[in-house]
């Protein structure tokens, strides 16, 4: 072992011990403390705040959903887009209430957010009851920093930035045990010229490959059945260590975990276009525990807007990957994110993406209008599109996409699918959620027993959004 890997092994070795401890004292206390941690954003945040989670639990902390009964009480925060920060802030501020009622609890502050130095300076100067702020890459060291905010009684703010480092071995603490998020790498090397996630998750960097399939096992072997692969680009994925993969890329890695005996399904994202390769759509087809389903953000069907984002791909480029993944696999799940309003679009260029949308021919997508974030080169872009002008475009592009997704979910009525019973949901007359194979969110008449199992569903009406059904007797 070499001496960073043995400092690292003996820096999370302290992060271990400190858990010990303070698992010790809080089981001396007549009632056991309690930690809440409240998510916002992207799928690796929900990956993030399972290990929160776990840690709290190892460190003798029961896990509450009220942010009144709290001891601990953590926001792990996105800053993706304004509109979350602007939630996220308001929900800081309601904490206060919290805080007046039990002076001893102690609110944390991480997430993307927290490696926003404008964002940080605003919790330091006017959110004075938050008592600890650390950013994504020191997630593992949540131990140490609680002991020292108990300890010291004061403020604790971590602005240092270690995202060139893995560190493995972090307890986690699932909601879900039919579906698991498993990260594979961390960080961006895109550079998008909208996006702060570089800037706030570091550089890429990938995990060993053989930690990966030993968790994706201990995950079968637990029984989960659907497992998403997690990173901000997947396809990046560059293997590490001495695992048993075949060369050094993402597709190898899904023909890896698909050899693991069990039934399960293999999801995965966020994937680039101009990473996602011939390769890649080939391993989905030949792997039986590949889910048919692909989120491949196409953001803009304009190749100038393109050019301007720095995507690394053009709209003739993207089509021609969409008809790629559809050959190899016709049953394929499409869905997408895209961006209205870009500084500098165009009536043309808006009228690019709608045809970029009619001609993909996508299940579903995210849509959202632009938004500056500061620190990256489109925030200083000139913007002279008018916000009315941005919203009547999006609600035309909203239309578009939703007669699709209806036109699209239509196609499944009447028809049996095979789904996986994932959980209960709200609502009386379909209390059960479940997913088909390709990602589409059923809603089911009450089959209780059935839930963490596959079956057999026909689908009864739709909407834009989701389907409904009853499992087949």
């Amino acid at each position: 072992m070499g001496s960073r890997q043995e400092a690292l092994a003996t820096d999370m070795d302290r992060q271990i011990a400190i858990m010990q401890e303070m698992r010790e004292a809080s089981l001396s206390l007549a009632a056991r403390p309690l930690g809440y941690v409240d998510t916002y954003g992207c799928q690796q945040n929900e990956s993030d705040s399972e290990k929160l989670r776990g840690m709290l639990v190892e460190m003798g902390y029961g896990i509450t959903k009220d942010e009144n009964a709290a001891d601990v009480a953590i926001l792990n925060t996105c800053a993706v887009r304004k509109k979350a920060e602007t939630r996220v802030l308001g929900n800081v501020g309601a904490l206060i209430h919290t805080k007046t009622a039990n002076p001893a609890q102690i609110i944390v502050f991480c997430g993307c957010l927290a490696a926003v130095p404008e964002t940080v300076e605003t919790i330091r100067e006017s959110y004075k009851h938050v008592d600890l702020v650390f950013p994504p890459s020191q997630i593992w060291r949540f131990p140490e920093f609680l002991e020292r905010t108990k300890n010291e009684k004061k403020r604790v703010f971590i602005d240092d930035d270690e995202s060139g480092e893995i560190h493995e071995g972090l307890p986690l603490h699932r909601d879900n045990a039919v579906r698991a998020w498993l990260p594979i790498m961390y960080g961006c090397d895109n550079y998008c010229s909208y996006c702060i996630v570089p800037y706030v998750r570091g550089r890429e960097r990938s995990r060993d490959a053989s930690v990966i399939l030993d968790e994706a096992r201990a995950l079968v072997a637990s029984g989960c059945k659907d497992i998403t692969l997690l990173g901000q680009n997947v396809n990046s994925y560059v293997r590490q260590g001495d695992g048993p993969l075949v060369s050094s890329d993402f597709p190898n890695l899904i023909r890896a975990i698909n050899e693991i005996d069990g039934e399960f399904l293999i999801r995965f994202m966020t994937s680039h276009p101009k990473d996602a390769s011939y390769e890649l759509f080939q391993a989905m087809a030949e792997c039986d525990k590949a889910a048919r389903h692909i989120h491949l953000p196409f953001q803009a069907g304009s190749n100038r807007i393109l050019k301007a984002m720095n995507r690394g791909y053009t709209k003739e480029s993207y089509l021609e990957k969409i008809a790629m993944a559809k050959e190899l696999m016709p049953d394929i799940v499409l869905t997408s994110d895209v961006i209205v309003g870009f500084p500098g679009e165009s009536e043309a260029d808006f009228y690019d993406t709608l045809d970029l949308i009619k001609k993909a021919d996508f299940d579903a997508m995210f849509t959202f209008i632009f938004s500056k974030r500061p620190g990256t080169p489109a925030a200083e872009f000139p913007d002279n599109i008018s916000r009315e002008e941005k919203q009547t475009w999006f609600e035309q592009l909203v239309d578009l996409q939703n007669e699709i997704s209806e036109r699209k979910h239509e196609s499944y009525i009447g028809k049996s699918v095979r789904i996986l019973v994932d959980g209960e949901a709200p609502g009386e007359k379909y209390p059960l959620r479940a997913r088909t194979n390709g990602g589409r969110l059923v809603h089911l008449l009450d089959a209780p027993e059935l839930i963490g199992q596959f079956a057999e569903a026909t689908i009864t009406h739709c909407n834009n959004w989701s389907l409904f059904g009853e499992v087949n007797k």
